[in-house]
């Protein structure tokens, strides 16, 4: 019984997660609203009407667009956190710093708030980039310079990160 609940749970989440696809490139006007690309439009059309979380990514300075159950399912992650270890309250803080809750407008555009505009160094040219299960929202130089960076120690990182068969079989 325990092994049919798991496998029922394992099949729920994955027609529930969706693995976006593609790079965008597509500019933004003065207000900071996007157009999005037919394509990625139709790959998020079963999340237009739930909505979106933007926020400042960890590592890099773009933006990453969370369809709002995917960011749900991380919030659920972050809530188990002890938030009497002082760490972990510094984690949350910093790690929802700038979040902003965004829909697309009537148009199908969406509107990044300046703050995090300024963030991410967006002027007019943008790519978007999926990522799995979000889009991040580069500016184009910025995209293209740390896609640059990373090519020389790609096949290493690659290696490193994929090369070493795991219980999933991925090798």
């Amino acid at each position: 019984m325990v092994k049919s609940g798991k496998l029922i749970l394992y099949l729920i989440n994955s027609m529930l997660m969706q693995h976006f696809i593609g790079t965008y490139a597509c500019k933004a006007d003065i207000k900071g609203r996007i157009m999005l690309p037919s394509a990625l439009k139709k790959q998020l059309s079963s999340k237009l009407d739930k909505g979106f979380v933007l926020k400042r990514a960890v590592f890099n300075h773009c933006l990453e667009l969370y369809p709002l159950l995917e960011w749900e399912g991380l919030m659920n992650r972050i809530n188990k956190l002890n938030r009497f270890n002082k760490k972990n309250i510094d984690f949350i803080r910093r790690f929802t710093a700038g979040v902003k809750v965004v829909e697309l407008d009537a148009s199908g555009r969406l509107l990044i708030p300046k703050d995090l505009c300024q963030f991410a160094s967006i002027k007019k040219q943008v790519v978007l980039s999926s990522a799995i299960n979000i889009i991040e929202i580069w500016d184009k130089d910025s995209y293209e310079q740390t896609i640059d960076d990373a090519a020389m120690d790609f096949a290493s990182l690659a290696e490193e990160v994929m090369g070493n068969s795991d219980e999933d079989g991925i090798s």
